[in-house]
């Protein structure tokens, strides 16, 4: 992980955006204390000058995510994503079939208990039904879906689909045991899938319109492969 040359999206002299690959932090945490490799420091070295990240993803979440290259540009780019003025757009591979579209607007709880509103607009892309047994089923059925957070709360999409039981696919914390072993047995997987796949805000300094999308990982397009989505 430490010779990892982080793929960039975007980049000029105010913000760079890199593909973040599943299974790296963004930043050192007291969670994750063994831990001795992040994007932080990663992109810092590979750009040997001074980055902040704009906002945070999931460890084992991979795609977009953006860092500031100045103070100015980090403080006013965190103002938008804590305004919510960004926009965000999520693959993710989940249990059960999908409606074609639907929302998830349940609240969400903070770690001290305060219930904070969280929405969460998803759509169905695929669907797949695969000749495996799981748990008392002698198939089992698998859904790709697009996900359009309104707010951004830790951990929003997992818990809202978990709350709706189309648990994410190798979510260790909030999703399925069964299944999760099953693709773990069955596919090799080793990480969640879910994919930030674009990013749209208002650029601080020239003030334009700033679309960045990413990439799926090559371990999520052989996931996808291998149960027949692609």
């Amino acid at each position: 992980m430490q010779d990892i040359v982080l793929p960039i999206l975007y980049q000029d002299e105010h913000l760079v955006a890199i593909n973040k690959p599943h299974n790296l932090l963004v930043h050192r945490s007291s969670i994750a204390a063994e831990e001795s490799v992040f994007a932080l420091q990663l992109l810092r070295d590979q750009l040997n000058c001074w980055v902040s990240p704009c906002h945070r993803i999931d460890r084992k979440t991979s795609g977009v995510l953006l860092f500031a290259l100045t103070p100015e540009a980090d403080k006013a780019v965190k103002m938008q994503f804590e305004n919510h003025t960004t926009h965000k757009k999520y693959l993710a591979l989940v249990r059960g079939y999908l409606p074609e579209s639907g929302t998830a607007d349940r609240p969400l709880a903070k770690e001290n208990g305060t219930l904070q509103d969280a929405v969460t607009h998803f759509r169905c892309l695929k669907k797949v039904e695969l000749e495996i047994e799981v748990s008392r089923y002698p198939t089992s059925r698998y859904s790709l879906a697009e996900i359009t957070p309104e707010t951004g709360r830790m951990h929003q999409i997992r818990r809202h689909f978990a709350q709706l039981r189309h648990y994410l696919i190798g979510d260790k914390t909030y999703g399925e045991c069964k299944h999760n072993k099953m693709f773990e047995e069955r596919f090799g997987l080793n990480t969640m899938l879910l994919h930030a796949s674009e990013l749209s805000f208002i650029h601080p300094i020239t003030s334009e319109n700033i679309h960045i999308s990413a990439p799926i990982s090559d371990e999520f397009t052989r996931i996808l492969t291998e149960i027949g989505m692609l």
